[in-house]
């Protein structure tokens, strides 16, 4: 076998090398087990059970009755994980928890806050998904629609309070929001003297189709009413009943999409 020295020199590329490693094995530290119960629980079993068998020998039931939780101390100290991260309740992050974890359990709160526990049943769907994931950390979107602003606020603010989460972009609309910026949009027409010639001007919000009623004198009114409601966040469709009589079967106005 051929054990002689083939260079005595090293390269700098070694001494890099060589000086990496030793880095490495410097900057490694000794990770010491996390804390655990079950060695308190064994020394309190073992401790009543042998005091039973010794001072106690005419009540021997109470060594009968501790010496099963010898038993389950032996096992649950055993089977526990000492190096397993321990979930931070000052900071709210557990490690044990994967990104997949996180969303399941925010899907859970969205299914239950928005059909179940809200103030009022929403008939639309509202989705929850992994918008980023940075190492344990996860922001979460919303999509979806709901009947009350409160209630995507309240979904949110649930969301919030999971472990892991660095952020929820909420875009979730809201049926009475749109039915509020209407109403704000149709009041600063009217400060403004762009519905002077205008009577009985409504707007009504129903399943995310927003209808408008009244009389107006011009078609370029009318119009232009459509384009301001069509612009609204969250409005897809517009219906004009304007000049319509609403009593009459058939008269459904113009719709138009966004």
């Amino acid at each position: 076998m051929e054990t002689s020295l083939h260079s005595t020199n090293l390269t700098e590329d070694e001494l890099d090398a060589l000086a990496t490693t030793t880095d490495a094995a410097n900057a490694h530290h000794i990770h010491l087990p996390g804390p655990s119960l079950w060695p308190i629980l064994l020394n309190v079993a073992i401790i009543v059970t042998i005091a039973g068998l010794l001072f106690i020998p005419a009540n021997p039931w109470i060594s009968i009755i501790a010496a099963p939780f010898v038993l389950i101390g032996i096992l649950g100290w055993a089977l526990e994980d000492p190096m397993a991260p321990q979930y931070d309740e000052s900071t709210n992050i557990n490690p044990n928890l994967s990104s997949q974890d996180v969303l399941d359990m925010a899907q859970a709160i969205v299914e239950h806050t928005v059909t179940v526990s809200s103030t009022a049943y929403s008939v639309h769907p509202v989705t929850v998904e992994i918008d980023a994931v940075e190492g344990e950390m996860v922001t979460l979107a919303l999509y979806g629609k709901v009947e009350l602003e409160t209630q995507r606020e309240t979904v949110e603010a649930e969301l919030r309070k999971l472990p892991n989460i660095t952020d929820v972009r909420n875009y979730i609309v809201a049926e009475d929001t749109i039915q509020l910026a209407a109403e704000a949009r149709l009041d600063s027409l009217m400060a403004k003297g762009k519905l002077d010639s205008s009577s009985n001007i409504t707007v009504l919000v129903e399943n995310y189709i927003l209808h408008l009623y009244g009389d107006v004198t011009s078609k370029e009114t009318r119009a232009m009413l459509e384009r301001e409601m069509l612009g609204l966040p969250g409005v897809r469709v517009v219906v004009n009943h304007i000049g319509l009589n609403k009593d009459i079967p058939g008269n459904l106005g113009r719709t138009r999409n966004k």
